[in-house]
């Protein structure tokens, strides 16, 4: 590698380190909490403004993943693990879904028109044991987050790949990507790799960098 590209890994490395250490200091001085709750029939959770636009947020990392190298790891305590390249993936039941999102930085936007697999096709293909508990999530950028089964396997519950009936970008995430309307939007793991059904909870990226485990909008629930 060259200079210049050594010094292009120390600046890229630099400037993650600030967008993590500024997200750090969100959680220890509360941002965006209102000290409120309210019922899910409140569509917009409490401190939530509404957004027109999807505003992008990441590590920095915006990996490229074509299709053609495109692998979904489904393994852990399940009778049935797998392996789904692109087009096993589109070759499992496909469904249309319209959801809100919201994001811990307290931006929502409504009526999201998504397609992809439902999880409820996912659980039927590998068969999660009775002891799997949670689901653990690995991005291609090395992002991981957790979830309990019960908030993965809800109704509302989608890897998707099209938003607005476009394939999803890759600066949102594409070519696949986790979609858990209720919860905020760090717990849908953008550029998914592998999904993992676990006896046991391991928090992930942000889990262990102050923000809530459980991650509940109407419960302001975005820190520990």
């Amino acid at each position: 590698m060259t200079e210049a590209g050594n010094d292009g890994v120390s600046r890229f490395g630099q400037i993650k380190d600030k967008l993590i250490g500024r997200k750090e200091e969100w959680s220890r001085e509360g941002r965006g909490l209102t000290g409120t709750t309210a019922p899910h029939q409140q569509r917009l959770p409490p401190g939530q403004h509404l957004v027109r636009d999807w505003p992008v947020l990441d590590l920095g990392i915006q990996p490229e993943i074509p299709k053609a190298a495109f692998r979904l790891v489904i393994d852990g305590a399940v009778d049935h693990p797998v392996t789904l390249d692109w087009d096993a993936l589109m070759a499992l039941p496909q469904q249309g879904s319209v959801s809100d999102m919201h994001c811990v930085t307290t931006w929502s936007r409504f009526d999201n028109h998504w397609e992809g697999v439902p999880v409820a096709a996912i659980v039927d293909l590998v068969r999660p044991r009775d002891e799997a508990t949670h689901v653990l999530f690995e991005s291609h950028d090395d992002y991981t987050t957790n979830l309990t089964r019960e908030q993965f396997t809800a109704a509302d519950c989608y890897l998707v790949h099209t938003w607005e009936g476009k394939p999803i970008s890759r600066q949102h995430g594409g070519p696949l990507r986790v979609m858990v309307p209720q919860y905020y939007l760090w717990k849908s793991a953008k550029w998914v790799r592998r999904i993992t059904f676990a006896t046991a909870d391991h928090q992930g990226f942000w889990e262990t960098r102050g923000y809530n485990n459980r991650a509940d909008p109407w419960l302001e629930e975005r820190y520990s």
